[in-house]
């Protein structure tokens, strides 16, 4: 079977960014998703479109193609109290170089990366940390069968149980043990 739409796809790779290895994904934990279904970027669907079971791949996006050049508007200056639990703030969480997940005004969730830290304020980059980047991929289809119908209606791989896909570790034939934050409900 080829990838096609509403497939599920098994991937290994190697993402490097200017030679250096950012992410390796072995065949013990291969990425599973449903093509088509728009969690990937489009260009790497494009890239893997077609290929079936062994298939080796290798191709670069750039930076346009990935997550789009780094905005300066998403370097921003935030108060430091905000940053507050009980009137302290934890040392370790304004490091510079730490990942701060946060929530702007309309309640949607974003990864902040401490930039500065200033007496009164906190500079923050919202930028995808890849913003910027041109990405290398390496690897190989190690699997492609068709998505069942409860897949495509949860919208994420199930392997039993829920597991690592959506969060929880219930069951979506069921529905059974599975939590608010799972799509299975």
């Amino acid at each position: 079977m080829n990838i096609s739409k509403d497939a599920v796809v098994s991937l290994t790779y190697q993402l490097t960014v200017d030679g250096n290895v950012i992410e390796t994904v072995t065949a013990d934990r291969p990425m599973e998703f449903i093509f088509g279904a728009g969690y990937l970027l489009p260009k790497f669907e494009e890239n893997v479109s077609g290929l079936k079971v062994g298939d080796k791949f290798s191709f670069m996006l750039p930076s346009d193609d990935a997550y789009g050049p780094k905005v300066d508007e998403a370097i921003v200056e935030l108060p430091k109290n905000i940053f507050e639990v009980d009137g302290q703030i934890d040392p370790e969480l304004l490091t510079l170089g730490n990942q701060v997940p946060m929530m702007d005004g309309e309640g949607h969730r974003m990864m902040g990366t401490v930039v500065e830290v200033k007496d009164e304020v906190v500079v923050m980059d919202f930028n995808h940390m890849l913003a910027g980047a041109d990405l290398s991929f390496a690897g190989e289809v190690v699997g492609v069968r068709e998505a069942t119908e409860e897949e495509l209606s949860h919208g994420h791989v199930h392997a039993g149980g829920c597991g690592s896909e959506c969060g929880c570790e219930g069951d979506c034939s069921t529905g059974e043990g599975c939590g608010s934050g799972c799509g299975c409900e």
